[in-house]
């Protein structure tokens, strides 16, 4: 097979240009651009958590249980994992814009498909395909618009994608519920289709004469079937670990050996021998991209642990509704949309990792904040946190994105803006995962140790009955209320433990930063960032 097919050739578009010639776009069409693009990865991030709260009504509809309504949210989440870290070599082989159109069209399609499907088995197979389609769209996203600003605005360019790549997942949940509530659940899916068929045309209009230079490249079989392997076997196993209890689950123990044998072997297949990997991991001999790429990964595994953990808390201890939970959700949102202009500006300025230390600091002020809520918080309260963090998310994620991607060349963007999510999206799923079964697990214990004082011998379980009785409750009923004011607050106190735990992963997250050099994002390497 042909090494290279330059863009002029057969393979190429007719007008395809290197990456490095290509020049920025200019006012209306600018604008337009990058609204376009925030739009596809709102769209598509979404689809990540919008069907999360709508999983009983569709399962009801559907004539399955719960347990089994869930593949719709696994289904999307591995084929998705699967995708998204080929994106360099797709783009490599049908350049960034066609597939990105591509993608937005086949998304499009999916989600109308998924709104058609008359049993849980049809639905399954369309999210599969939805997920596998919307993998390159999140960071070819990020790729075009770092082309669609000059290189002094590339970090104005992230915070407006970043915005929306933080905000979706929050506000998936609010909305799946309130189109379920009002309206019916396969609308959570149609109203992906004027999105998607307006995005892809606007899409094409704007950056069609920009197509990359392309070049065929030998496929990768064993790369992508050992990719297939070991991805599913870790997504099932994060998704489905808790409902199976973890390694006491002979189905986990067998999906984490798969995982762990597929990544070595992967790995190994991808680095020896092998001239057209797959997925580039060599990214990850540069100093700045490894070690900005795992801190924003763990980060936000911290944060997305605690953003699933958050509204649960709300419905299931405080009372919130669906709409109102995620609405006490929707503070985070204010100062983000108002600093991220400003970062973006300031990382082009100032030492990054700073900024991101502030950002990771903010984190920890926020989370300790919150591991002081009490069973009677007001929603001023519980929404002031939420309001800071907005704040905290665009000071770590804007700086370590831009951290990554120092240094490289553009043709190297979208592979390693594609692993930078895959990352980040993997690691999100491990920390919901592993955040939940700790909740649980802490909530346990106290009530365990709760439950010891529950005694005619302790004085204050006696005066609670007895204040119970004298409230007209008869005895039995008042030992049900005494033991459901024990379990509401172990659950309060297991939410204050992840809190507080969460507050000092944070700040221990913000001395890793420190483990990159520093470098000027986008304009030129200041201290060698290529460096190991």
């Amino acid at each position: 097979m042909s090494e290279a097919t330059t863009a002029g050739g057969a393979e190429g578009a007719p007008n395809a240009v290197e990456a490095d010639a290509l020049p920025p776009l200019q006012g209306v069409e600018r604008m337009i651009g990058a609204i376009v693009l925030s739009g596809a990865t709102f769209m598509t991030v979404l689809d990540v958590t919008v069907a999360n709260v709508s999983i009983p009504t569709i399962a009801g509809d559907l004539g399955v249980s719960p347990t089994q309504g869930t593949w719709i949210i696994t289904s999307y989440a591995v084929a998705n994992a699967i995708a998204m870290p080929l994106t360099g070599w797709l783009t490599t082989r049908f350049g960034q814009v066609r597939l990105i159109v591509t993608s937005i069209l086949l998304f499009t399609i999916a989600s109308w498909l998924c709104g058609l499907a008359p049993n849980i088995e049809t639905l399954i197979a369309c999210r599969v395909l939805q997920g596998l389609v919307a993998g390159p769209m999140v960071p070819l996203s990020q790729a075009l618009l770092l082309t669609t600003f000059p290189r002094e605005r590339a970090g104005f360019a992230l915070a407006l994608w970043s915005m929306t790549a933080l905000i979706a997942p929050i506000t998936g949940p609010l909305i799946g519920g309130w189109i379920s509530e009002e309206s019916s659940w396969p609308w959570i899916f149609y109203i992906n289709i004027p999105v998607g068929l307006l995005a892809a045309a606007l899409t094409w209009q704007i950056y069609r004469a920009r197509e990359t230079a392309t070049r065929i490249v030998p496929v990768d079989f064993t790369g992508l079937v050992l990719l297939v392997v070991w991805v599913a076997s870790l997504q099932i196993m994060l998704d489905k670990g808790k409902e199976l209890d973890w390694f006491n689950s002979t189905v986990i123990v067998v999906l984490g050996c798969v995982a762990v044998a597929g990544f070595v072997t992967f790995l190994v297949w991808e680095l020896v021998d092998n001239d057209h990997p797959i997925v580039d991991v060599r990214l990850f001999g540069v100093r700045n991209y490894w070690s900005a790429t795992l801190t924003l990964s763990v980060g936000y595994a911290v944060f997305f642990g605690t953003s699933v953990i958050l509204p649960l808390w709300l419905q299931t201890l405080m009372g919130y509704t669906q709409t109102w939970a995620g609405l006490m959700m929707m503070p985070f949102g204010v100062l983000a949309m108002f600093l991220a202009p400003l970062i973006g500006r300031s990382i082009q300025r100032h030492d990054v990792r700073l900024i991101a230390s502030g950002g990771f600091i903010l984190f920890g002020v926020v989370s300790f904040l919150r591991s002081q809520f009490a069973l009677d918080a007001d929603a001023w309260t519980i929404a002031f946190p939420t309001f800071l963090q907005g704040a905290a998310n665009v000071m770590f994620f804007l700086p370590l994105t831009a951290l990554a991607l120092s240094g490289l060349p553009k043709e190297r963007i979208p592979a390693a803006t594609g692993l930078n999510n895959f990352m980040r999206f993997t690691f999100g799923a491990f920390g919901a995962s592993a955040g939940i079964t700790l909740w649980d697990d802490r909530t346990s214990q106290h009530r365990a140790h709760l439950v010891e004082h529950v005694t005619p011998y302790d004085p204050q379980a006696v005066a609670a009955l007895d204040a119970l009785q004298a409230a007209g409750l008869t005895p039995d009923q008042a030992l049900a209320q005494l033991e459901r004011m024990v379990d509401a607050q172990a659950r309060m106190m297991g939410t204050n433990d992840i809190f507080w735990l969460s507050g000092v992963l944070f700040i221990v997250l913000a001395s890793m930063v420190w483990v990159a050099r520093r470098a000027r994002p986008f304009g030129g390497d200041a201290t060698h960032a290529s460096e190991m």
